[in-house]
């Protein structure tokens, strides 16, 4: 525990500016980020006496080493900044709402020739229009499926779509008038994208225009006679009212809105976000989190704000946003999602009317989502908890393995040789720390040897970030340099740019900059998939490392038999123990990692073709050669004067294209040996 005095700041060295801080901890990790319209103000507040911070805040500055800050402008780039540093270091002690589920979208992708309607979850796309989000997806097939009748925009995907046009023949809703069909040039493009367009009206709450005009336009095909088309465009009108429907009214004079309410108690809150367009709600998603920093429920607004528009533009951002408190400074938060909007937004709480109404209703929706969550976790929790303590008392363990790492080998008959590495902490899989190896020490099938190499890579990796940050201890076996000293608070500093890492096997060392680290964290148990073999492997690596303080061992999984180093009998769990079911989940999803990797590798070695060598040969030269020859043998036979005959294929390039395929020639033709067939070679399809 780190004394806050040892790094507190010079009386006048803090900026009496608006601006962003960091605390950091001993291995420089950033912990904590805020924002302060007086950063000499706000920074002195947590160098007061111990006794008068609230715990969580005393938890944090012991636990920090350092504080830095970044002078800006105004209070709105303040805001900004904090945001794009939360997302950036992701530190333990802020605040960070988390989905309950992956909301599906209505999605239309304006940014294709032929837009699409499609349903869609995950991260937003550049260039697609998004309604929603929804509870279910089929809510959204359902509410499509009515639409498509009065716009009938494209929902096929892109083969099908190229299959069709090939083909000259639509698909089914071509047929039945539930799709325009420009795969087949029944409209052109700027027709469709006039179809998807007025779907995207409609579904942004300007409907009456559209039932309006579908209904003149009824009334005159009946003055007419063409009592079909009359019919047809009744119908059309009621899909549009049923769709409508699906959407309750609560705003009668077509706000567009969004309504958010908190429910929290001394641990956790909860929140509820009800998206309102044209005075229906459209959508409706919650969130939930951890009370790590000592917060009230203006600052959870101010967070939840900046996670809901952090990363949306123009419409996204509503006219109207209503909380339930405003934020400290609420001025400058309406300042900044006016600029993410392009005009003006209003910030308040509801005060009377409907408005306020439906805030009770968001309300009473966030408390029920509070109390589920509750009664979750406290049986997720109970279960996890006692998996835990059944390994650690089975393996004979001082403490619960808090945070367990997995590791498997997979290969294919000796091929493209890989490792995983899962991580589960608190008996939950934390997937951003999972890593992936390439065998590189030898070649062939080993899979004990391959085991050693990982786990020695993997904890070299540890120790090299322990002696940087100085937290290793030197002795005259280990030491290499000297401790990294931790600085003592810094003067502003500008914000940090960032930096990529390769997402296969240990990345290269580099300075430390606050982001977690990918090896930083030591385990206290280590599980391999396998028996004695493996588990004796993993033991020596970390013993030729001088690592004596993490537990290892191997589950089989031919009778699920646990074993440990040195034993010659292993641990039998009970078939019904939540450890051992804790421990089979563990070794199934490093398996699961590994063999997705495996194949990944084996698919692209497969794809691979001899011309991949030749420098200079793109992609499209490369396909114009496979196609003039009809396939690479038959490439491989041809003369460079009749490479050069191939459109873009200069002499040189021809020269490289001859000694690249002579230098990858077969040795010999290969042959069936159970009917003395020559296998002709034809890897026409390898480009």
């Amino acid at each position: 525990m780190a004394d806050p005095s040892s790094y507190r700041p010079k009386p006048g060295q803090i900026p009496d500016s608006p601006g962003v801080y960091k605390f950091r901890d001993e291995h420089r990790r950033v912990i904590y980020v805020g924002k302060a319209k007086n950063l000499r103000q706000r920074v002195a507040n947590y160098f007061q006496d111990l006794a008068n911070l609230h715990p969580r805040t005393r938890t944090m500055v012991t636990t920090a080493a350092s504080v830095e800050w970044t002078v800006v402008s105004t209070e709105v780039e303040a805001l900004q900044l904090e945001y794009s540093w939360i997302k950036e270091f992701d530190p333990r002690f802020n605040v960070k709402y988390r989905d309950d589920k992956s909301y599906p979208y209505l999605a239309v992708t304006l940014n294709e020739e032929f837009p699409r309607v499609q349903v869609m979850r995950g991260a937003k796309k550049k260039g697609v229009r998004y309604f929603g989000p929804y509870g279910h997806a089929w809510a959204i097939r359902e509410t499509v499926d009515l639409m498509l009748r009065v716009f009938p925009v494209r929902t096929c995907s892109a083969g099908v779509f190229k299959n069709a046009a090939r083909t000259g023949r639509p698909c089914l809703l071509g047929y039945i008038g539930k799709c325009s069909a420009p795969c087949v040039g029944r409209v052109t493009p700027e027709e469709h994208r006039e179809l998807a367009e007025d779907f995207c009206d409609f579904m942004a709450g300007r409907t009456g225009t559209y039932i309006r005009r579908l209904e003149k336009d009824m009334m005159q095909a009946a003055e007419e006679m063409e009592y079909e088309r009359a019919a047809r465009l009744r119908d059309d009108a009621e899909a549009l009212k049923r769709a409508m429907e699906k959407s309750a009214v609560v705003l009668a004079d077509a706000t567009d809105a969004d309504l958010i309410a908190v429910a929290e108690d001394e641990l956790e809150a909860a929140l509820q976000i009800f998206h309102v367009r044209g005075g229906r709600v459209r959508g409706q998603r919650g969130w939930v989190t951890d009370k790590v920093e000592a917060v009230d429920t203006s600052g959870l607004v101010e967070h939840a704000l900046q996670q809901l528009y952090g990363e949306e533009r123009g419409d996204a951002v509503p006219k109207e946003v209503l909380v339930p408190a405003l934020p400290e400074d609420a001025e400058a938060v309406s300042q900044w999602l006016a600029e993410r909007r392009g005009s003006q937004v209003s910030l308040r709480i509801p005060q009377r009317g409907d408005k306020k109404d439906l805030m009770v209703t968001v309300q009473r929706n966030a408390q029920q989502a509070l109390g589920l969550h509750k009664t979750k976790r406290a049986s997720d929790l109970t279960t996890r908890s006692r998996a835990l303590e059944e390994i650690a008392e089975a393996l004979g363990l001082d403490t619960a393995p808090l945070r367990i790492e997995c590791y498997d080998i997979s290969h294919l008959q000796g091929d493209d040789v890989v490792a995983s590495m899962v991580v589960f902490e608190d008996g939950l899989a934390r997937k951003s720390e999972y890593r992936r190896f390439q065998i590189k020490g030898f070649e062939g099938q080993d899979d004990v040897r391959s085991m050693h190499e990982v786990i020695g890579r993997r904890f070299k990796r540890y120790l090299q970030d322990k002696e940087r940050t100085g937290e290793w201890e030197e002795t005259p076996e280990t030491a290499t340099t000297g401790p990294a000293p931790v600085p003592a608070a810094t003067g502003p500093v500008p914000a940090p740019a960032l930096t990529a890492a390769s997402p296969d096997d240990e990345p290269e060392p580099r300075e430390d900059d606050g982001r977690p680290k990918r090896f930083a964290y030591p385990p206290q148990l280590v599980v391999v998939d396998g028996g004695q073999p493996q588990v004796a492997a993993a033991k020596r690596a970390l013993d030729e490392l001088g690592i004596d303080d993490i537990a290892v061992c191997g589950l089989a999984k031919r009778l699920e038999e646990v074993w440990l180093p040195d034993d010659d009998d292993p641990v039998v769990l009970p078939r019904s123990s939540e450890g051992l079911y804790l421990l089979q989940r563990v070794r199934d999803e490093a398996h699961r990692f590994a063999i997705t990797y495996q194949r990944a590798k084996r698919a692209k070695r497969i794809r691979s073709s001899p011309l991949d060598d030749v420098t200079g040969l793109g992609e499209t030269r490369k396909q114009a050669l496979v196609k003039h020859f009809g396939s690479v043998k038959k490439l491989r036979q041809a003369t460079i004067d009749e490479i050069c005959e191939v459109p873009g294929i200069g002499r040189r390039t021809a020269e490289s294209v001859a000694a690249a395929l002579a230098s990858t020639a077969p040795a010999a033709p290969a042959v069936n040996t159970a009917t003395g067939e020559i296998i002709e070679e034809d890897d026409g399809g390898s480009s």
